[in-house]
């Protein structure tokens, strides 16, 4: 019985990090114009949505728009337009409040508090981490998550308009074991 016992915890204790490695996640740091580093976000993929958390600094006081954008390129020297649109492979109208929308990129506004590093905690069910899904982010180009300078009024297409582009990340899927 003993050696049963331990016979099946030591499969367990190598199945959990098997398991573990099912999930797929991904990282993002946020670079400025500049090319300066100004944070960073992890993506795990849950049941039925993904979570996008970690923080930015650096950025002024006040609601940001932040979306994902369809191109995974951050270059600042074309103030981030490289990223592309927002993230809509479903073709939608954006904003979170627009009855014909949401781009699958749009995501509530980000609060920045004067002077501090800013916690980054949201969830979209409109993006994926799963290959196959139709709001998969890791599509042929890639995907960014962009910080905009203005607040996102959540209605207006193509862009809320929330202004120019502040902060650009490249996702990039998490490989490591």
């Amino acid at each position: 019985m003993h050696k049963l016992g331990l016979s099946a915890l030591l499969a367990l204790a190598f199945a959990l990090p098997a398991a573990a490695q099912d999930t797929p996640s991904a990282m993002a740091t946020f670079i400025g114009l500049d090319g300066a580093e100004l944070g960073s976000v992890t993506l795990t993929q849950a049941e039925g949505a993904v979570s996008i958390t970690g923080e930015v600094m650096g950025l002024t006081a006040g609601n940001h728009g932040i979306h994902f954008h369809e191109t995974g390129d951050c270059d600042g020297a074309a103030a981030f337009e490289s990223a592309g649109g927002h993230f809509n492979p479903t073709d939608h109208q954006h904003g979170l409040e627009n009855p014909e929308g949401a781009h699958a990129g749009d995501l509530p506004n980000l609060a920045i508090a004067a002077e501090a590093t800013t916690q980054i905690d949201f969830s979209s069910d409109l993006i994926s981490l799963t290959e196959g899904d139709p709001a998969y982010v890791f599509d042929q180009d890639g995907t960014a998550l962009v910080i905009h300078a203005g607040e996102d009024d959540q209605m207006t297409d193509p862009s809320g308009n929330s202004g120019d582009r502040l902060a650009c990340a490249v996702i990039e899927a998490n490989t490591a074991p």
